[in-house]
């Protein structure tokens, strides 16, 4: 599921806003992308996992785009990148709600 914000909205770097969000680097993937996770329990799993990327509209305002889903488990081959995770429903809407509600500005 997708969040655009104006990157003003932010009032910060998103690395950071993110960080004050709940959400922790993580390392970054073959593909060198970078991610974020916030964990729903003291295990690793289930998490919410989230990209994000920063971009220019066609009048020059900065927006960014957040990628988030929620991880239900690790992937279970070694070499495998599939994995359990869901893109959107009731939680993952949830979460989306709540960062929403951290943003500036933003009402619904």
């Amino acid at each position: 599921m997708k969040l655009i914000a104006a990157k003003k909205q932010l009032n910060e770097p998103p690395e950071i806003w993110l960080r004050h969000s709940g959400y922790a680097l993580l390392p970054e993937n073959e593909a060198g992308k970078r991610s974020f996770a916030r964990r729903l329990t003291r295990d690793f799993y289930p998490r919410f996992h989230i990209y994000f990327t920063e971009i220019k509209d066609a009048a020059g305002s900065e927006q960014v785009i957040f990628d988030l889903h929620l991880d239900q488990k690790k992937p279970g081959y070694a070499g495998y990148n599939r994995h359990n995770a869901e893109y959107d429903g009731e939680v993952v809407s949830a979460e989306i709600d709540r960062l929403k509600n951290l943003l500036i500005g933003f009402f619904t």
